[in-house]
């Protein structure tokens, strides 16, 4: 990949997390600020950067538009969407959706809590393979080849004291999800969530995505989020349906 492409990226990823002012687009490149100037004027001129009226840079438009149009041409993204509003409807909690994407696991929806309280997910951003309760659920349908060869890549960092961070651990809580058919991230990656979780197959009975119902656990604990269990997997085999 060539140096500029890099750059380029790397200024993009770096405006969605916050707008930056040139400074700190030539500090994270590491470049003089002519050099961050000529890389912020050529992304605006595409569309692809903006400048706001602080003269900071933000993402561009353009780069939103290509986003939504991304998500739209997924087509489990569509023909899910009722599913989870209607279960977001029914209980109020944080519902997300996330697809088996290449060797990741990407939110691709979401609907926050009626509560107000926003999580740290992300339309876009991949899940953690080991401490979530989507990446779980995913992992447990998996065939075991293709299990290996994502986690092979993966170091099982423990961000909590109750995250799974040896492989011997996760693959006995990847049984236990199999012989149940749905996960639970108990304070695994945030130790103030927890989830239930249940996957998405599509006609051939392949994992293609999950689904799952999130919550502080000052809101709701893990013991009431497993009550609503029934309601997420009924949902999860009528957004099956709708794939085939």
């Amino acid at each position: 990949m060539s140096q500029t492409v890099q750059r380029a990226i790397l200024i993009i990823e770096s405006l969605a997390a916050r707008p930056r002012t040139l400074g700190e687009v030539a500090d994270i490149l590491g470049v003089h600020r002519s050099t961050a100037l000529r890389l912020l004027q050529t992304l605006e001129a595409s569309g692809f950067a903006r400048r706001l009226g602080d003269g900071r840079h933000a993402v561009g438009t353009r780069l939103i538009a290509i986003a939504q149009q991304t998500l739209e041409t997924l087509d489990l993204r569509p023909l899910a969407s009722p599913h989870l509003r209607a279960l977001h409807g029914r209980h109020g909690h944080t519902i997300h959706l996330a697809q088996l994407i290449g060797d990741e696991v990407i939110y691709v929806d979401k609907l926050e809590s009626t509560e107000g309280v926003r999580m740290y997910s992300r339309i876009g951003r991949p899940a953690s393979l080991h401490a979530s309760g989507v990446g779980k659920a995913i992992l447990s349908c998996l065939p075991a080849g293709r299990l290996d060869e994502l986690l092979s890549g993966v170091e099982l960092t423990a961000h909590t004291a109750n995250t799974l961070s040896t492989r011997q651990a996760l693959d006995a809580e990847l049984a236990t999800i199999r012989e149940r058919g749905w996960a639970v991230d108990d304070g695994e990656f945030e130790d103030f969530t927890n989830c239930v979780a249940a996957p998405v197959r599509n006609s051939t009975g392949d994992i293609v995505a999950a689904l799952s119902i999130t919550s502080l656990r000052v809101i709701a604990p893990l013991t009431e989020l497993v009550d609503l269990v029934p309601d997420l997997l009924a949902t999860a085999r009528a957004i099956s349906r709708e794939l085939g």
